[in-house]
């Protein structure tokens, strides 16, 4: 029986996955990687660490590409860009939290994202105390898709991961969900469910709002 949901921030909480891929995508320009290349990566990237990703584009173009520079213009144009048009809540969230404290579940966050960038959206959305916890980014020794991050979620919560549902939008998140042995609903934002991914998920749906009608149904 489910007691506490865990949902990923970007792409599942807040559309914003549109807005990482977009900044992405003009930084990738101003490189001159391809825009076949930068959406490939975008996909690989989703839902990641600092680390991880760091090591994936080395990988593509060399230990001597500077990867810091290459997210910090990205994610200072992103932070501006949020700064002043702000970032939407995916369809269905808040219907989704007042459900769920509405009828004593637990909900935790398990992001990617560092603190203070994840605090400062949550906290401007008003949506911030809807978490009974949260873990963020660079908590844990292993980031998505490593398990970790939502086994300390579950233990933070007092629940077992098998009480547990993980809400994921993108390959890496789903890895770590089901890994870590949670209910584990993607929630389809820009990255389809692959081949390898679909046999990791309980279910894969379109909506928040399906969500709750799976809980409705006592899953």
């Amino acid at each position: 029986m489910i007691k506490a949901v865990v949902f990923d921030m970007d792409g599942v909480i807040f559309d914003s996955e549109k807005l990482y891929r977009k900044h992405w995508m003009i930084t990738g320009a101003e490189y001159g990687i391809s825009e076949e290349t930068m959406r490939e990566l975008c996909n690989l990237i989703a839902g990641s660490t600092k680390e991880r990703n760091e090591k994936l584009l080395k990988s593509r173009f060399g230990e001597d590409f500077d990867y810091d520079t290459f997210r910090g213009k990205t994610m200072s144009r992103m932070d501006q860009d949020i700064l002043k048009n702000g970032v939407e809540l995916k369809p269905g969230v808040v219907e989704l939290f007042c459900y769920l404290k509405d009828n004593g579940y637990k909900i935790g966050l398990a992001t990617s994202t560092q603190q203070e960038r994840a605090q400062r959206n949550l906290t401007n959305a008003g949506i911030i105390e809807y978490f009974d916890h949260i873990v963020y980014g660079g908590v844990v020794a292993n980031g998505k898709p490593a398990p970790d991050i939502y086994l300390k979620a579950c233990e933070d919560l007092g629940v077992r991961p098998e009480e547990a549902m993980g809400i994921e939008d993108s390959l890496n998140g789903v890895k770590s969900s089901a890994t870590a042995g949670l209910y584990t609903v993607m929630v389809v934002d820009l990255i389809e469910p692959t081949d390898e991914i679909r046999p990791l998920t309980n279910q894969i749906y379109d909506s928040l709002f399906e969500v709750i009608e799976l809980l409705q149904k006592g899953v």
